[in-house]
């Protein structure tokens, strides 16, 4: 924790006008940034709602919904599936709405260039997504089209959790590194291993039974093994945990502070329960219940993931709520 440091009084009774119009105190920056964060993995979980009740293209076209509309038309397809379709392209409203305010915020705040820069990915992230999106509904949802549309959103999800945690740094003091050089190798190999376990994730589902839409069948599906491809996948999972693991075990060693620590247990305990999910997931058959829970608990596992990487290299002390962007703001 930081030591406590004088800040400005707050304006008692001010106006919900004026209080947009104030610098943006770090406690609401980081609302802010959670706000994105959880809006980033929130809708890979509707995109996944999505591809299990076959709603795929239930808007047919894109960006319109159809030929000649924006929005649902009776009769074109199930009002079940452009109901579901429709709404989770209106997420990603939500979703870059959220990350301009972000960027506003921390631009109001005098933030540093690197926070500035992480918001900017975060918001053009959002774009590119929606243009994949778009051309993966163009190509009747092939399965490399779905695939290079959900592997990004992950690497959002990174970026926004790797921005939460920037946030509550002051720009005012250089870095530490809190971590042995052993121990941040371990951590950047399970990162990298992660994403090993996402692509490898991407290729089963793309085998699989849950094609999107019952219009697109198997056609433009990967023509291999599921079995086989989840065996791969889970050998990733493996190299994963083990990574995550000997990390674990090299902070005890290293007593290393507790913060980060508590941080790779969580960890650990995450991977756990999405484990459990996968190899459900393998012996029942893949049921349409368990593939939501496995993308969202892949936005889960990405997060705190990052969270650890964070952990590596921080700028102390971290400031408090009612500061604004350095040590003696």
């Amino acid at each position: 924790m930081s030591t406590p440091t004088s800040t400005p009084p707050a304006a008692p009774n001010r106006s919900f006008g004026e209080r947009l119009k104030s610098v943006p105190t770090l406690k609401t920056q980081r609302i802010f940034a959670l706000i994105v964060l959880i809006a980033q993995a929130g809708i890979t979980f509707t995109g996944s709602l999505v591809r299990v009740t076959g709603s795929g293209l239930g808007c047919d076209t894109w960006p319109l919904c159809h030929e000649g509309s924006l929005f649902p038309v009776p009769g074109a397809n199930p009002w079940v599936h452009q109901l579901i379709e429709f709404g989770n392209r209106t997420l990603t409203f939500v979703v870059a709405a959220a990350t301009i305010v972000l960027f506003i915020g921390v631009l109001r705040a005098n933030r540093r260039q690197e926070i500035i820069a992480l918001s900017v990915v975060s918001g053009i992230g959002v774009v590119v997504q929606a243009v994949l999106g778009g051309i993966s509904v163009l190509l009747d949802l092939r399965w490399w089209s779905v695939a290079i549309h959900f592997l990004p959103s992950m690497i959002l999800v990174f970026v926004a959790a790797v921005l939460y945690m920037r946030i509550a740094e002051p720009d005012d003091i250089a870095p530490t590194r809190r971590f042995s050089p052993t121990a941040q190798w371990l951590v950047v190999a399970a990162a990298v291993a992660l994403c090993l376990v996402l692509v490898t994730g991407t290729m089963v589902t793309g085998s699989g039974p849950h094609a999107g839409d019952a219009a697109a069948g198997m056609e433009g599906r990967l023509q291999l093994p599921t079995r086989t491809l989840a065996y791969v996948h889970a050998a990733c999972m493996y190299l994963y945990l083990a990574f995550t693991l000997f990390s674990v075990y090299i902070l005890r060693r290293d007593n290393a502070p507790k913060d980060a620590y508590n941080t790779s247990l969580v960890l650990v305990a995450m991977i756990v329960i999405q484990w459990a999910i996968g190899v459900g997931q393998f012996y029942l058959g893949v049921p349409r219940w368990t593939v939501p829970l496995h993308i969202l608990m892949s936005g889960i596992v990405v997060a705190f993931t990052a969270f650890l990487f964070s952990h590596g290299n921080r700028r102390l002390p971290l400031l408090e709520p009612g500061q604004y962007n350095t040590s003696t703001s």
